[in-house]
C-alpha cells in the first residue's frame, strides 16, 4: 500500500493572520505557509514595509494581504479584526510572531521598556487568540503558533524583560492548549535559535560574537530563515494533529549543550 503523505502538510484554502510578518522570522513563516498553500493577512505596525514584504510573497504566487496595526496598543485586536472583516477572511491559522528586544544593561530598564516587552510578547498573542480562535472553534480547526525563544530557558546578559516574557511565552501556549485544543485548535511554540534577523543584527553585526554562537550549537552554525519552514507547516497543518502545549526548539541544537 502506498501511503500519500502530502495532503498532512498542504495548507490549500487556509488563512493565516502572521503578527510581525513584515519582516525576520515573521515573514519566513508566512512564506513557508504560503508555500504550503495558505493565503497570509501580515500585521505591522510600518507600512511600507508591510507592503514590501507583501510584495516579496506575491513574487512567489503567495496570496498576502497586509494589515498596518500597532500590536503594543491595546486596541490592536480590534483594528485587525476590523481588517480581516474588511477583507472577508476567516482566519484559520495565528502566528504571534512580533517582538522587540532592546537589550539594555539590567539597570537602565526603565518601566516602560519592562512593560513593551510584556505587551508585544504576551498581550498582543492573548488578545489576537481572544480575537480569532472563537472562530477557528466553530469550524472545528486551527493552529496557533507562538514564537519562545532559547531565552525561556536560559538567561542572556542585557535581555531580563525579554527572557521574563519569553519565559511567559511557554506558560501562554499551554495555556491556550488547554483552552482551545477540545475544540479542534492545537497551540504550540517554536523557539528559534540566532537567526539573522532585524532584531539580532547586534549580534550578526559582530562576526566573533556570531561565530562564538554558533560553536555552542551541535550542528556548528547559526540558523538559517528557512530552516524555519518545515517546523512551521508541521505545526501549522493535520501533520500536528495531536500535538499541542508544546515548544519546539529549532537551535541547531544549542540548548542541547
Amino acid at each position: 500500500m502506498v501511503f500519500n503523505l502530502i495532503p498532512l502538510f498542504d495548507l490549500t484554502g487556509r488563512t493565516a493572520l502572521v503578527s510581525g510578518g513584515s519582516s525576520g522570522i515573521g515573514l519566513a513563516m508566512a512564506r513557508a505557509l504560503g508555500l504550503a498553500g495558505a493565503k497570509v493577512a501580515l500585521v505591522a505596525r510600518r507600512e511600507r514595509e508591510l507592503q514590501l514584504a507583501a510584495a516579496k510573497l506575491s513574487d512567489d504566487d503567495i496570496t498576502a494581504i497586509p494589515i498596518t496595526a500597532d500590536l503594543a496598543s491595546k486596541e490592536a485586536a480590534e483594528i485587525v479584526s476590523a481588517a480581516v472583516k474588511f477583507h472577508d477572511l476567516a482566519i484559520d491559522i495565528i502566528v504571534n510572531a512580533a517582538g522587540i528586544n532592546l537589550r539594555q544593561p539590567f539597570e537602565k530598564v526603565s518601566a516602560d521598556d519592562f512593560d513593551l516587552h510584556m505587551v508585544l510578547h504576551l498581550r498582543a498573542p492573548f488578545l489576537l487568540t481572544q480575537a480569532f480562535a472563537p472562530g477557528m472553534a466553530s469550524r472545528g480547526w486551527g493552529r496557533i503558533v507562538n514564537i519562545a525563544s532559547m531565552q525561556s530557558w536560559r538567561a542572556l546578559p542585557d535581555s531580563a524583560p525579554y527572557g521574563a516574557a519569553k519565559g511567559g511565552v511557554l506558560q501562554l501556549t499551554r495555556a491556550f492548549s488547554e483552552k482551545w485544543s477540545p475544540h479542534g485548535i492545537t497551540c504550540n511554540a517554536i523557539a528559534p535559535g540566532f537567526f539573522p534577523t532585524p532584531l539580532t543584527a547586534s549580534v550578526f553585526n559582530d562576526p566573533q560574537r556570531a561565530s562564538r554562537l554558533a560553536a555552542q550549537t551541535a550542528i556548528g552554525r547559526n540558523g538559517r530563515l528557512d530552516d524555519l519552514t518545515g517546523a512551521t507547516v508541521f505545526l501549522a497543518s493535520d501533520a500536528s494533529n495531536y500535538v499541542t502545549g508544546q515548544t519546539l526548539a529549532v537551535d541547531g541544537g544549542f540548548t542541547a549543550k
